[in-house]
């Protein structure tokens, strides 16, 4: 399996169409919990986005504008033109425990004419979202997961992040050992098992490990597996089942991993989720 469908299978994430046609009036955005990310595709107008550092940004041809953790916003659409758009919140099981949610940057900007392929879904998009077919909303929402998928091969492909677990899956010596412990997080690697796959001597994949992704090999792993825990306990899996699903081998010795880096035990961690 590929380096992005091995993270989309374990953490789902989906497009909720709120709001597709001319804004003419200011529109603040914000999530306080961060538990959902908004992503605003322009098709046509202008607008002028005001970040939470009150940062201003003109924008006056059609992009996407992405903001994978809800951070807050503010759109101000030209006061003649308006700003035709189709805005939907990106919804994740738990935003903390998403890792594609994490390694994302706060903002991400993608100016269409540049993206055939992001161009190419936009414009179906477009075409549902300013319609009134039958069945329009579930086709748009649809579409919008798509759009969201090829965001985030554009975000591989373009090297847009510097570090963290996207640009070490945009590397060409660390793509394929971070795809494997992906796939195979139960497995019991160690560092020179990863270095042998990517052809390395272990020093210097620790060092082009730790300069690329942001931490060592055995932290990234150990972080993985506590995010593939995370997900399998929200999903109602027992500890001891997670326990094997992730490399430990009893629900004790995963407790104490989850508890370093979580701050709970697994119980208490799934409990509170899932009650919320």
């Amino acid at each position: 399996m590929d380096r992005l469908s091995q993270i989309l299978k374990r953490f789902n994430l989906h497009a909720d169409v709120f709001f597709s046609g001319n804004l003419c009036s200011l529109s603040d955005f914000d999530e306080p919990q961060g538990k959902r990310g908004h992503i605003h595709i322009l098709k046509s107008g202008a607008l002028t986005l005001i970040d939470h550092k009150g940062k201003k940004r003109a924008v006056g041809q059609p992009s996407v504008l992405f903001f994978p953790t809800g951070i807050k916003h503010r759109i101000v659409p030209d006061p003649v033109k308006g700003a035709d758009l189709v805005c939907a919140t990106i919804e994740y099981e738990d935003v903390t425990a998403n890792p594609i949610a994490q390694a994302l940057p706060e903002f991400l900007k993608f100016q269409l004419s540049r993206y055939p392929d992001l161009k190419k879904t936009a414009k179906w998009l477009f075409a549902e979202a300013f319609d009134s077919k039958c069945g329009r909303m579930p086709m748009i929402d649809r579409l919008c997961d798509i759009f969201i998928i090829q965001v985030l091969r554009e975000v591989l492909n373009s090297n847009e992040v510097s570090q963290g677990m996207l640009a070490g899956l945009s590397h060409p010596q660390l793509a394929s050992v971070i795809t494997q412990i992906h796939a195979q997080p139960e497995y019991p690697w160690s560092l020179e098992t990863m270095a042998e796959l990517a052809f390395m001597s272990r020093s210097k994949f620790a060092d082009l490990f730790r300069d690329i992704v942001g931490e060592t090999p055995g932290e990234y792993l150990t972080d993985w597996r506590m995010s593939v825990a995370q997900n399998a306990l929200l999903k109602g899996d027992t500890v001891s089942v997670v326990a094997e699903k992730v490399g430990y081998e009893n629900g004790s010795a995963l407790a104490r991993a989850f508890r370093k880096k979580v701050g709970v035990s697994p119980k208490v961690w799934q409990q509170t989720h899932l009650t919320a």
